[in-house]
């Protein structure tokens, strides 16, 4: 069988590489914000599902915190810009960072029982959540419209001056904002599991108890997480706000709406950056193809057969599968290091270590027979040896 092709980051093929792929990325995205109105919204919805699942999969896909309450974050997002544009008079698009920090909060809240608990019951602490947050909605009926709702004037909608966009183009502009949004996100999630937070992150997922003999801190990594992903999925909630204009906490954040982001993140791949996009393909095009099927109900049955199917042929996802199929011909991997000539540390015939120093003008030792390196400088340790 033929080797796969190695490119390693930095190098000019891969530069090259990258470049292709961000400008067909940026033709296809000019290339959607030319359909009709209704089929980009359809794109601008799957941008804004893609935000929550991305958000979802930094806490249940990198740390492994199992959260079905999600839908309360995503509506805590929706109400915070709906009260500041209907309340308060803001700027749609300004309530986004506001959204993401009551999320961010709300998240630390939340995600405290984590430093106790994991699986199945912090699980029953997000379900609590995802339950009772319509109930504290229609609670406060006079700040968030309670069980009518809360409606968001199409005018309070008019893209900023600054753009040049008119009211009647106010679907081309959410459709940008989502783009720049779900730009951002991808990006701080690529970058946050490459660092050492990430590797901190996955640690935490694989095995606690060596992680924390590791000198990572799982408290505050798994709290911290938990509250970025609420985060997250609240600017998505945001934009979804500016989508709908109509915000209902009985139709849209149900406890329903996490267990569809939780399909979604499944079936697109946890623990990788394109699978939230995958999955929110999914989660908005099967119930709108299949909703004159049986009146609407199939769609549900769809999903259960599209899961079932993911988790035994493919249990890493969509993304992760493809994946795995693509490094069959091509491996991207980090350049490796360049040999260290003067030093090393090698193992010894009885199991003890050797620190060998050699001269980059002499040749190193070898086994063959008829030669024998001159005179070799060698310290060994824990032998029993002066």
């Amino acid at each position: 069988m033929k080797k796969p092709f190695v490119l390693e980051r930095g190098t000019t093929q891969f530069r090259i590489l990258v470049g292709v792929g961000t400008a067909l990325l940026a033709l296809g995205v000019l290339w959607a914000s030319g359909f009709q109105p209704f089929e980009m919204n359809q794109v601008t919805r799957v941008m804004i599902y893609a935000i929550a699942i991305s958000g979802l999969n930094v806490a249940t896909g990198y740390v492994g915190l199992l959260s079905i309450g999600h839908s309360a974050f995503f509506g805590i997002g929706a109400y915070t810009t709906g009260i500041l544009v209907v309340r308060h008079g803001w700027e749609a698009w300004l309530t986004i960072p506001i959204a993401f920090i009551v999320c961010l909060v709300v998240g630390l809240l939340v995600g405290l029982p984590a430093m106790r608990i994991r699986g199945l019951y912090l699980a029953m602490v997000t379900l609590a959540f995802a339950v009772a947050f319509p109930e504290i909605v229609a609670r406060f009926s006079n700040l968030t419209g309670g069980a009518g709702g809360l409606t968001i004037r199409r005018n309070d909608l008019r893209p900023p001056e600054w753009t040049g966009l008119s009211l009647g183009q106010k679907d081309l502009w959410l459709f940008w904002l989502a783009v720049v949004v779900l730009a951002l996100t991808l990006l701080t999630t690529y970058a946050l599991t490459r660092s050492r937070f990430g590797l901190a992150m996955t640690a935490v997922r694989q095995n606690e108890i060596a992680a924390s003999s590791s000198g990572v801190n799982v408290a505050f990594v798994k709290v911290s997480s938990f509250g970025l992903s609420g985060a997250i999925t609240g600017a998505a909630g945001a934009l979804f706000a500016m989508y709908m204009g109509s915000l209902f906490a009985e139709g849209s954040f149900t406890l329903l709406a996490g267990i569809t982001l939780l399909i979604g993140l499944v079936i697109g791949g946890e623990r990788t950056v394109l699978g939230p996009i995958i999955g929110a393909l999914v989660v908005v095009y099967i119930p709108y193809y299949t909703s004159d099927i049986g009146g609407g109900q199939f769609s549900a049955v769809l999903f259960a057969l599209v899961l079932l199917f993911v988790i035994f042929v493919a249990p890493s996802g969509v993304a992760g599968a493809l994946a795995k199929l693509l490094r069959r011909f091509v491996i991207i991997r980090s350049p490796r290091p360049a040999a260290v000539v003067g030093s090393a540390t090698v193992q010894g015939q009885s199991g003890e270590i050797v620190a060998v120093e050699a001269s980059n003008d002499s040749p190193a030792p070898t086994d063959s027979p008829g030669t024998e390196a001159t005179e070799p400088v060698s310290t060994t340790f824990g032998s029993g040896k002066p």
